[in-house]
């Protein structure tokens, strides 16, 4: 078939696919305007399997399993992959960024990290997204070696990290104000114990002060949101991690910042799409880590499962799209890095083309009149609409890659580009 007659093809589908959807009251063109305006933020860290360009080894109980060819070996091959994965994603997203990947001339301590060591990273950023966005890398370091950073007894380490994040914080101010918006400034840390400690509380009061300190000074420019991303558990602390969810949220409830849901980040019984109207009743914003776990913390390439659909129903559902800064943390070395980005960045727009062509006012009339008869039955027939026609007409109109083209991309982009680097 023809480009043109493709083209004609998902034309028809489309008109097909808004007949039915305004059968139940929704319009697939306004769905289409709201999720064209959704930047996801693309992780990085997925295109060299989270190794950075300090040389070390990686640490802090993360794990890329997998061998696949081609991995990004410097910034520059780091930067030409997320600009191909970008190209095939449908609408405009940022790229998310861990200190690790800084690139200074010599050897700079991560304390003494300025905007000055992302330049190039700034630069690449004015072509090809509209934001960046800000992580401290508290692992992968000498100064993390007994599992302890912000948390630690040690008061020369604990200060050492203090001043990492605020370094950090000043990094992502110097985005937000060259990029004319807005930077989420990210903190995680691997802190805790393997087995049962003896004292929980003394730790989690030196992570309090520590991020008071990090905290200490208002930000250069009103762009930088902070977050703070609790765990929990991971390899190395399975007993106890410091930076939990509930201190986290008590934390970022109280000092008005954001908190990051991780979807790897909990038992695997527990629904991350309940946390989000919940705790949005107490902090000005969440960011959203969309992750795939199995069975534990696994960090897979997310895909169009009944997690990632559930979360972003109540995202769309809660009226929270302005609220919910949403980016993707996975990291697969057993198939293409770049594969793996189009993959989960598409599962997760689609998931929000399908919360976005719900008839949300007829769902909640039928709930408030006691009608859970019929809001079952609705929420069963939404399952088998023609989500794939508007979903290939929106990639068509945003002149990226329809169906399964954009993969035909990648693998020559694998061939002329990935396996050429050994």
């Amino acid at each position: 078939m023809s480009k043109t007659d493709t083209h004609g093809s998902i034309e028809q589908a489309y008109r097909l696919a808004v007949e039915r959807y305004g059968e139940l009251g929704v319009d697939p063109d306004a769905a289409l305007s709201e999720l064209a305006k959704v930047a996801i933020s693309l992780h990085c860290w997925q295109g060299d399997d989270v190794r950075g360009f300090e040389g070390g080894e990686l640490g802090g109980g993360l794990v890329a399993t997998g061998a696949y060819p081609g991995r990004a070996r410097n910034a520059d091959e780091l930067r030409a992959d997320l600009a191909k994965a970008l190209s095939l994603l449908p609408g405009s997203h940022r790229v998310n960024l861990h200190a690790i990947y800084a690139e200074p001339n010599g050897k700079v301590e991560r304390d003494a990290l300025g905007p000055e060591h992302f330049a190039r990273w700034l630069d690449w950023s004015r072509e090809h997204t509209p934001g960046l966005d800000m992580n401290p890398t508290f692992f992968s370091h000498r100064k993390a070696d007994d599992g302890f950073t912000l948390a630690s007894a040690d008061e020369g380490i604990r200060r050492f990290w203090v001043r990492h994040g605020q370094a950090c914080r000043r990094i992502a101010a110097h985005f937000a104000r060259s990029l004319g918006g807005s930077c989420v400034h990210n903190i995680w840390i691997p802190d805790g114990y393997k087995d049962t400690p003896a004292d929980r509380k003394a730790p989690r009061e030196r992570l309090r002060a520590s991020l008071d300190e990090v905290f200490s000074e208002p930000p250069e420019t009103p762009g930088v949101l902070d977050s703070l991303e609790g765990k929990l558990f991971g390899i190395g602390t399975e007993s106890y991690v410091v930076g939990s969810h509930d201190f986290y949220l008590g934390y970022a409830a109280a000092n008005g910042m954001l908190l990051c849901l991780d979807m790897g980040h909990y038992h695997p019984t527990e629904s991350v799409a309940d946390k989000v109207s919940a705790v949005l009743a107490f902090v000005p914003g969440v960011l959203l880590h969309v992750s795939r776990g199995v069975r534990w913390d696994s960090d897979h390439v997310v895909t169009f499962d009944d997690a990632t659909r559930a979360v972003a129903r109540e995202v769309v559902r809660g009226g929270y799209l302005d609220r919910v800064h949403i980016g993707t943390d996975f990291f697969d070395a057993s198939i293409n890095r770049v594969a793996a980005w189009v993959i989960g960045v598409r599962s997760v727009l689609l998931a929000l083309l399908s919360a976005l062509l719900e008839p949300t006012d007829e769902l909640r009339e039928m709930e408030l009149a006691g009608d859970f008869t019929g809001r079952l039955a609705m929420q069963e027939q939404l399952k088998a609409l023609p989500l794939d026609a508007v979903w290939d007409y929106y990639c068509m109109t945003r002149g990226t890659p329809v169906r399964l083209a954009w993969l035909d991309e990648v693998r020559s982009y694998q061939r002329d580009v990935l396996e050429k680097r050994g």
